[in-house]
């Protein structure tokens, strides 16, 4: 007999999994293969032990993850909404925004840009300098102060199971613990669960906003490597490379030094911009 339960917290091959009732139960995976998400949906069996079994991963909607050529890093998994955090200081990484959004894109999962730190002003019209060309291809982006009102995010997360993603300094978990007052007494208690102290902060954890709305805070990035795509895949996550898709001379084109590349023409036009197709061409050459 299994029970069904959600994946909340991780720590190596032990689970923190929230039952039906609301308690939670440390779970671990039968065998040696552990692909497990913060977000699984989880079928549990008695180990006898008082702790659990995961028997079966449930079908997913969804899943974030990063790759190199070597291994992969689940992120979280049946999310609806990535919310990519930057900030007016530090300085963020285009390259690494771009490459949250393709993750996201390639699996159907809703983007959202949060520019933090908003009191900063100095900083501030260089950062929206550098976010200008994602407002211009459609991406949603927000403004705000996460010490002074992160709260303000609460109404584009409802309804939505969003996963928090960015690069350390952020201020994601000021964001965090704007959204969740709670969070920190949360993150006692699943280090007390796992016993592993400070080092659960290196996993993606899970926290309920409402009863339709749940939040899924991710460690620091400061690499997403992508790769498990393919070059459609890729190519098709860029919205500006649309109207050019099929219009080079070439069907093999690699959109470098080849003629009548429509591509390398949009570049010179300005219809493509220079950061994101250098973007582009630094992740064919990883998946190529």
């Amino acid at each position: 007999m299994t029970t069904p339960g959600l994946v909340v917290a991780a720590h190596g091959r032990q689970y923190l999994v929230e039952m039906a009732d609301g308690s939670t139960r440390l779970c671990f995976p039968r065998g040696k293969k552990s692909e497990l998400a913060c977000g699984d949906r989880v079928l549990i069996g008695d180990a006898g032990d008082g702790r659990g079994v995961v028997e079966r991963v449930t079908e997913r909607s969804s899943l974030l993850y990063r790759s190199n050529e070597f291994r992969q890093k689940l992120i979280a998994a049946n999310v609806t909404q990535i919310v990519v955090v930057v900030a007016t200081e530090p300085s963020f990484s285009d390259e690494l925004v771009t490459r949250c959004l393709i993750a996201a894109d390639s699996q159907g999962i809703r983007p959202l840009i949060v520019l933090n730190k908003c009191d900063l002003t100095a900083r501030l019209p260089a950062a929206r300098d550098a976010l200008a060309v994602y407002r211009r291809l459609g991406y949603a982006v927000v403004e705000l102060s996460a010490r002074a009102g992160g709260e303000a995010l609460l109404p584009m997360l409802r309804g939505q199971t969003s996963v928090l993603v960015g690069q350390s300094g952020m201020g994601k978990s000021t964001l965090l613990n704007a959204l969740v007052p709670d969070a920190n007494a949360a993150t006692r208690e699943i280090s007390e669960a796992l016993d592993s102290g400070k080092h659960t902060t290196t996993h993606a954890r899970l926290y309920h906003l409402d009863a339709d709305s749940d939040l899924i805070d991710s460690p620091g990035l400061q690499s997403f490597g992508l790769h498990h795509l393919d070059l459609a895949t890729l190519e098709g996550a860029f919205p500006e490379f649309q109207p050019f898709l099929g219009r080079c001379r070439f069907r093999d084109c690699r959109h470098d030094r080849e003629p009548d590349c429509a591509f390398t023409a949009a570049l010179a036009r300005g219809d493509i911009d220079g950061r994101r197709f250098a973007c582009y061409r630094a992740l064919r050459g990883e998946i190529a």
